[in-house]
């Protein structure tokens, strides 16, 4: 696992392409190379395959950025004490009733906007602020989209989101509260007209709306 995180910084660099074959080349005779790389994911290290990035080929692999140096003495025995177990994941997607927290996705559905392209969850930490001020880090269900599109580390702040909510009008909190007892948002009419319209190919989104707008 250390000299294949050598080998991704030295060899390939953060943001570049490399295949399957261009990592076992490099070690010839070392069995389980391919899992070797995937442990890296465990201290951080971002590497995307086609599922995570459809613009990918099957036998492609994208170094998107480094994470802990596990060839430092110390880091990854550091580093595992704060891992979340299979037992912890297993409770967080139960309690996230297997869906993802932002989006509201199964694990397993198939994204509205890409009929090919499935969710995989993950358990991801987020930082809350309490209304006492305090912060705390929590474990959330996440799909790979949001999860790569959670760009912020700043806290959700508790006490900021109950203003907002209580400065909803009537039917806008109803609505929200309906959401709650659900436990996902669900697509309205329009949310849904929207996804199949951009699920179209450009000349067909065209002559749409130029029948519409006639």
């Amino acid at each position: 696992m250390i000299k294949t995180a050598l080998w991704l910084v030295s060899e390939i660099g953060e943001g570049n392409i490399f295949t399957k074959e261009q990592h076992r080349d490099a070690f010839p005779g070392i069995s389980q190379a391919d899992r070797r790389m995937r442990d890296l994911r465990d201290f951080g290290w971002v590497i995307h395959t086609n599922t995570d990035d459809i613009t990918l080929r099957s036998e492609e692999q994208r170094f998107v950025t480094a994470g802990l140096p596990v060839w430092e003495p110390g880091v990854r025995r550091r580093a595992t004490s704060s891992s979340i177990s299979a037992k912890q994941r297993k409770a967080i997607f139960a309690a996230d009733d297997y869906q993802c927290v932002v989006c509201g996705i199964a694990g397993g559905e198939v994204y509205l906007d890409a009929a090919n392209d499935t969710a995989v969850l993950a358990v991801t930490r987020r930082s809350v602020r309490l209304p006492g001020g305090a912060v705390q880090e929590k474990l959330v269900t996440e799909c790979k989209r949001c999860r790569a599109g959670n760009g912020t580390d700043e806290p959700v702040d508790v006490a900021r989101l109950l203003s907002d909510i209580r400065n909803l009008d009537e039917t806008e909190r109803a609505r929200l509260m309906r959401w709650m007892e659900r436990g996902r948002r669900g697509a309205s009419p329009i949310d849904r007209a929207w996804t199949r319209y951009r699920r179209l190919p450009a000349d067909s989104r065209d002559a749409v709306f130029k029948q519409l707008r006639g």
